[in-house]
Formats: structure tokens, C-alpha cells, sequence
């Protein structure tokens, strides 16, 4: 690989993976777009939509590792239902990924489009505003939970990402969880879900393993620094930042299936 094709791989790993930490977030819903439009902006080859999603699958496995690992103590990991959602969505994200292979480049953004479409709509719903607490003194809705996270799973496993973007507004609006709690187990079923998608996009030789490896250093480097920074932000301005990034992704994904 060339040297500034290097470069320009790793800055997108980097600044998704960052973002990505510091919202709860496994980076697909940042970096997808990255991938696909900034190579042949700079004059590189681009990436088919099945490269950039069996690039962004690997990457987002490691991402949520390093996530998961900084948020360890904090009481805000909700252990229950990560075993709940994590079981549903990993099972979903295994099926989408084996079907993903009939899907057509065009189709697969077409999912992705409508997946942060509906994650912006849920974000942008009233809710209220709920207090910081212990994750152990939270309760939900575990059939609905399970759900939910199943269809995610399937949605998710064809765009090679794991989810996290709809998740998160699932999260804080369906099953009304306080943000922090929201973001620090919504990595951890994003980890989960991540599972099934790279299985299935090795399985089916959608990786090009250059590209994930660079992304998965600057993974591992910048989520936990992502997630550090994301404990210490109000809780208000990390659900907007999140809100900015996905409508700026759904719009501009949109914007290339019309054009």
C-alpha cells in the first residue's frame, strides 16, 4: 500500500474511532462514509460498498474492545442487558452478514441510508431528560430489549456494521436508559454484534485485510482516548454530537444513492 493512502486510512480509523468512544458508538456510522468517499476524493481507488462494510466490521470489533475496556469500574455497564441484547443482536448480525453476499452495492447503502435515517428520527424525539444512576439499580423491558436488538442485528450484519448508531436512540428513547448507562453497554453489544459480523464478512471474503489492520491500530489507539473524554462531557452535548453525526452521514448517503 502506498504511503499516503496509509496515512489517509489510518486519519479515518483514528478520528471515527475517537468519536466513536466518546459517543457509545462502534464508528461505522462515522467511518462508512469515510472510507467510501475520501479514497477517491484524493485521487485513490475506491472502495465497493462490500469492502468498505467488511473493513468496517473488523475495525469496529476492535474499536468496541478498547471502548468497553475504558468504561471497566464505572458502574455504568448494565450487565443484564448486554446479555440480553448482546445474545439477540449477535444472532441477527450473523444471518445479515451471510445474506448481505446477494445484496448489490447500490442495495447495501440503501440499508445503511435507512438505518441512520431512523436512527435520526429517534434521536430527534422528545424525551426526557433522565439522571445519571448505577446501571444495577436500572430496570427495562427485556422481551422488547431482545427484539429489537434481534432486527438490528440482521440490519446491521449487512453494512458490516454493528448497530451501535440505532442502539444508542433505542436505548435512550424506547427503553428510556439515562445516557452514560446508554453509551458505556451499548458498546459492550456492540461488541457482541461486531462478533457475528466479522465472521460472516471473513466467511464470506468481504475483508481487504491491509486496510482493517491499519484501521484497527488506530482503533485500539484513539477509542479509549474517545471514551476517557466522553465520561468526563455533559451528557447534553454528547447525545447532540452523536445526533450531528448520524443526520450528516444518512444525508450524505442519500445524497449518492440520488445521484
Amino acid at each position: 500500500m502506498d504511503i499516503l493512502f496509509i496515512i489517509t486510512i489510518f486519519f479515518i480509523g483514528f478520528f471515527g474511532s475517537f468519536l466513536s468512544g466518546m459517543v457509545g458508538v462502534g464508528g461505522s456510522i462515522i467511518k462508512y462514509p469515510m472510507l467510501l468517499f475520501i479514497p477517491p476524493m484524493l485521487g485513490f481507488t475506491a472502495f465497493s460498498a462490500h469492502e468498505v462494510a467488511g473493513i468496517s466490521a473488523i475495525q469496529v470489533f476492535f474499536a468496541t474492545i478498547a471502548g468497553v475496556w475504558a468504561y471497566r469500574g464505572t458502574g455504568y455497564l448494565h450487565r443484564t442487558l448486554i446479555i440480553y441484547m448482546g445474545s439477540s443482536i449477535l444472532v441477527g448480525s450473523f444471518i445479515g452478514a451471510f445474506a448481505s453476499t446477494v445484496f448489490s452495492g447500490n442495495a447495501v447503502n440503501l440499508v445503511y441510508a435507512i438505518l441512520a435515517t431512523i436512527a435520526v428520527v429517534l434521536m430527534f424525539l422528545p424525551k426526557k431528560q433522565l439522571p445519571d444512576q448505577p446501571a444495577n439499580q436500572i430496570s427495562f423491558h427485556r422481551g422488547l430489549a431482545a427484539s429489537l436488538s434481534f432486527i438490528v442485528g440482521i440490519a446491521s450484519g449487512i453494512v458490516g456494521a454493528a448497530g451501535s448508531f440505532l442502539l444508542v436512540p433505542i436505548m435512550l428513547t424506547v427503553l428510556k436508559l439515562p445516557t452514560r448507562v446508554t453509551i458505556a453497554t451499548s458498546l459492550a453489544v456492540t461488541f457482541i454484534s461486531s462478533i457475528g459480523s466479522t465472521v460472516g464478512k471473513v466467511a464470506t471474503d468481504q475483508v481487504l485485510y491491509g486496510p482493517a489492520i491499519v484501521m484497527i491500530i488506530a482503533s485500539i489507539i484513539a477509542s479509549p482516548i474517545g471514551a476517557k473524554l466522553g465520561q468526563k462531557m455533559n451528557t447534553t452535548v454528547l447525545k447532540g454530537i452523536l445526533a450531528a453525526l448520524i443526520l450528516g452521514s444518512a444525508i450524505q448517503i442519500w445524497v449518492t444513492l440520488f445521484t
